[in-house]
């Protein structure tokens, strides 16, 4: 079951990173939405500050046909872009998978038409996330 946070939606797994991974993927791109960046939280800390933290992975998800029409309102919207979905590693061996709200992204901009394709994207995540508990 989905929990609404402050700035996004996050779901609980008692299945591991690796048993999340893929589901999440697939997930995605049945919503349009590929994986076009990835941040290893974990590695990074380690090779940065020599802190040993949980596995956890920023996913930049961009769904394409979305994006061009968001930039094609606003061409400085890249500064938003893309949707952080962010994948971690719980203390009890299992996983937490968060996606951002657009809107609550998109909603640093006053431009109406871009609030609609915050709606878009948030619906399209939020089937995302419901597909991963199924």
């Amino acid at each position: 079951m989905t929990t609404k946070i402050q700035f996004g939606r996050i779901i609980d797994f008692q299945e591991s990173c690796e048993q999340i991974r893929p589901r999440l993927e697939s997930a995605l791109s049945r919503e349009g939405f590929g994986i076009l960046t990835e941040i290893d939280v974990k590695a990074t800390l380690k090779a940065k500050l020599d802190k040993d933290v949980p596995a956890q992975w920023i996913l930049g998800a961009c769904n394409p046909p979305i994006a061009s029409r968001a930039l094609d309102l606003n061409s400085d919207l890249g500064l938003l872009l893309p949707c952080n979905i962010v994948l971690r590693e719980l203390d009890d061996g299992g996983a937490r998978v968060a996606a951002i709200t657009a809107s609550a992204q998109f909603g640093l901009s006053d431009e109406p038409e871009l609030a609609e394709l915050a709606e878009e994207i948030d619906l399209r995540l939020e089937r995302v996330l419901e597909n991963l508990e199924s």
